[in-house]
């Protein structure tokens, strides 16, 4: 259901994109943009599309063990909603911290040695506060490129859930520390800045928790969270 839904955002929010793309280009030079110019500071909202997945180390026990040939993480699809504040620093500069309550899909495949797949699906339910630092180009017709970088924490606030606590799940930490970067652009109008972006964030962090009676557990050392995001900003 998550992934048809945020497949659903996806296209409604390409639409809109294209849309407002063509609009900007009828028009020339920086007329909208230096009314945003003047701000040192706005909000706004994002929408987005996630695809998230786990990077997976194995434990020195997997090839020894009798019943598992093959664990793997498979991606899943997700969706966030969250809150701009942009603080300018300087004229090509931006602090920026974005609040967002993200909804994504992992998922665990194994193969038994007797080549039947086992699959474990996480869903989770992440309170995330990412701080970014964007740079940005010069403006060229209202339309500005730019790339971020920077952190994020999270924290899953269904990890408790009664589908976390089947006997047979790997156990996941409830909390992940990430690095972040990605480019995008604006496009200013009138009365707000559209800002599609694209964003791969990286986690630090080992998120296993180890639990040698989960026989789907002891077979990995180490799993690091891993996530590509199509972001939709309206601010103003």
């Amino acid at each position: 259901m998550l992934n048809l839904f945020g497949k659903k955002i996806t296209l409604i929010l390409a639409a809109v994109f294209v849309t407002l793309s063509l609009e900007a280009q009828t028009s020339r030079g920086n007329y909208n943009y230096l009314d945003f110019a003047r701000k040192p500071y706005y909000f706004g909202i994002t929408l987005a599309y996630n695809n998230s997945t786990y990077r997976i180390a194995h434990s020195d026990d997997f090839i020894l063990h009798d019943s598992i040939r093959i664990a793997e993480s498979i991606t899943g699809g997700g969706f966030n909603l969250g809150i701009v504040t942009n603080l300018k620093i300087g004229q090509h500069f931006d602090f920026r911290f974005l609040p967002t309550l993200s909804f994504t899909d992992r998922n665990f495949q194994y193969t038994t040695t007797d080549n039947n797949i086992v699959k474990k699906r996480l869903e989770s339910v992440f309170v995330e506060t990412p701080f970014h630092i964007r740079y940005k180009s010069e403006p060229y017709n209202d339309v500005r490129l730019f790339v971020i970088g920077g952190v994020k924490y999270g924290f899953d606030v269904a990890s408790n859930s009664r589908s976390r606590k089947a006997a047979d799940l790997v156990q996941i930490a409830p909390s992940d520390f990430s690095v972040e970067f990605g480019a995008g652009l604006q496009i200013f109008f009138p009365y707000f800045i559209f800002s599609p972006e694209i964003k791969v964030s990286q986690g630090l962090s080992n998120s296993l928790i180890f639990n040698e009676d989960l026989n789907y557990s002891n077979v990995l050392d180490k799993i690091l969270s891993r996530t590509f995001t199509i972001s939709f900003h309206f601010e103003g």
